[in-house]
């Protein structure tokens, strides 16, 4: 009986293939083929090379992850101003505050003019605007209770007034843009 090296199946002494796979036990001079197994660097099972595959992606993603997240700038990085000669102007987080100074109550919308908030309030109030360094900004204020009173609204960036406007009217709306 010769074993066949590749599937294993018991054929006859006279076989020149396998009966059950085809193959070739013989070369062409009737001489048997070595059956001893071969020693190889890659004869492992399938499972083993589906888990060495699946562990080597493992790796590289992890490995992807860790290079990702460390080359990408911080949050606040990413609010500087790179100009075209590659000088780095910091900015603050968030350099815009809105103050809005009446002495009755107002409604306002303010901020990017793509994403402004709303805020209602009475009295003096300031905000810091999630905005930018870079972006637009607006504010709309007006007054809720028909007051005399002076409704100013100023825009300042890093501390300093940027932009202001007021109305003493007594449906007075206030609207100040920058950038």
């Amino acid at each position: 009986m010769v074993k066949c090296p590749r599937c294993g199946y018991e054929n006859s002494s006279t076989a020149v293939y396998c009966d059950n796979c085809a193959y070739l036990l013989t070369d062409s001079e009737g001489n048997r083929i070595d059956n001893s197994p071969r020693v190889s660097s890659w004869n492992i099972s399938f499972a083993k090379k589906i888990v060495i595959v699946l562990g080597i992606i493992v790796i590289a993603m992890l490995l992807f992850s860790f290079i990702y997240n460390n080359t990408q700038p911080s949050h606040e990085d990413s609010l500087n101003l790179i100009t075209d000669n590659g000088t780095v102007h910091k900015t603050a987080s968030y350099p815009y505050k809105a103050v809005i100074e009446y002495e009755g109550s107002w409604g306002a919308k303010m901020g990017d003019p793509n994403y402004l908030v709303s805020e209602d309030g009475h009295g003096t109030k300031s905000f810091v605007l999630d905005c930018a360094a870079w972006d637009r900004v607006s504010i709309s204020a007006q007054k809720y209770d028909y007051g005399e009173g002076e409704l100013h609204v100023k825009l300042l960036r890093n501390g300093e007034v940027v932009a202001e406007n007021s109305t003493t009217n007594v449906t007075g709306a206030v609207v100040v843009n920058y950038n």
